[in-house]
This record gives C-alpha cells, sequence and structure tokens, in this order.
C-alpha cells in the first residue's frame, strides 16, 4: 500500500472535469446540429467511458493509498458526484440520437449552454483545491455554479409549459421531456458537486 499517492487524486478531478467541459461543448453542438447526433454522440460516449474509468482508478487508488489529501468519505463523494454530471449529459445525448431529433427546441440549447458553463466552473473549482487555503476563488466558482442551477430551473419550467401548452404531439412531448430532464439534472448534479467542494474547503481550507 503508498503512504501516499496525491497526484493520482488532484488529476482524477481535474481529468474528469474536463471531460465533461469537452461533453458539454459536443451537446450544444448535437443540439445545434441534430443531422450529427450519432456521430457526436459516439463522442461523448467515449468521454463518459474515459470519466468512468478516472472514477474507478480513484476508488481503487482510496483502497491502496495510506494517507489521502482529503477525507476518504469526501474524495468518494467527489469523484461520484462528477460522474454523476458526465452521466445525465451522456443521457441526454442518448436520447437525441435514439429518439432522431430533428427539429431543437431552444430551452434544450439553453440548458445545454448553462451546463457548460457550470462544466467550467467545475474544473475551476477542482483545479484550485490543491491550494486549499486560498479559499475565496473556490467558494466563488461553487457560487456561479449554485446560480447556474437556479437559471437552469427557469429554463426547464419554462420549457415544460411551452412544450405541455403547445398542440404538440404526446410522442413529441415525452420525448423532451425526457431529454430536458436529463440536462436539467445534469445541473442539479453541478450544484452537488458545487456543495461537496464547498464543504471540502470549509473543513479543511
Amino acid at each position: 500500500m503508498a503512504l501516499t499517492r496525491d497526484k493520482i487524486f488532484w488529476e482524477a478531478f481535474t481529468g474528469h472535469a474536463q471531460c465533461t467541459v469537452r461533453a458539454c461543448g459536443l451537446l450544444i453542438d448535437m443540439l445545434e446540429h441534430p443531422e450529427r447526433a450519432e456521430e457526436l454522440g459516439q463522442k461523448i460516449n467515449d468521454l463518459e467511458h474515459e470519466g468512468d474509468k478516472l472514477t474507478h482508478d480513484t476508488v481503487l487508488a482510496l483502497h491502496q493509498t495510506w494517507i489521502t489529501p482529503l477525507d476518504r468519505e469526501e474524495i468518494h463523494a467527489l469523484i461520484t458526484k462528477l460522474d454523476d454530471v458526465l452521466d445525465f449529459l451522456e443521457a441526454a445525448s442518448d436520447r437525441v440520437a435514439l429518439y432522431k431529433i430533428v427539429t431543437v427546441r431552444s430551452e434544450a440549447v439553453e440548458l445545454a449552454k448553462i451546463l457548460l458553463l457550470s462544466a467550467q466552473e467545475i474544473e475551476t473549482a477542482v483545479g484550485l483545491l490543491r491550494n486549499i487555503k486560498d479559499v475565496k476563488p473556490i467558494l466563488d466558482a461553487c457560487m456561479h455554479i449554485n446560480r447556474h442551477e437556479h437559471d437552469a430551473d427557469q429554463i426547464f419550467r419554462r420549457g415544460l409549459a411551452r412544450l405541455f401548452n403547445e398542440r404538440t404531439d404526446p410522442l413529441e412531448v415525452m420525448k423532451w421531456r425526457d431529454i430536458l430532464e436529463a440536462i436539467e439534472t445534469a445541473t442539479d448534479r453541478a450544484e452537488d458537486v458545487a456543495n461537496i467542494i464547498e464543504g471540502i474547503v470549509l473543513e479543511h481550507g
């Protein structure tokens, strides 16, 4: 068992966040160019598998390391919630491809762009965790994520209201409800990440 392997954990957090940022960009491309859904969906799927591997390797390292840079529960919670964001993002992209979406609703694009902003703030926050005593920029990033989640809630509710109030085919309603819910849930999981990071900073900062 290794005494300390701090670099593995820091690189896993930042690597996972970077996967999510890249996947967000691909999701936006998919929604703006649904004719490329299958191609872009495969790239998102590859990034999700990369995130899964980082999560698996992090949990394995927890069992093989005597001294960790954060509490074991904090490391496990953070990498798991990071993985949740990417999982729901991939779920949204899968639905776009499987449902053979042709015309994209504007709220889906708005939500995907909000998710990208949250992912970028997560990337910033986890990158700053190595210097955990410098509390303010980390907490600022978390505050921005919380604001983005609030904005996403507003867009989601507006999107659902428009979806149900229009004379839309019931199957289209079901398809778009699933897609919008998946993206909005990803923003919820991003807020979970922010809450975990805030807790870590308040405990160790």
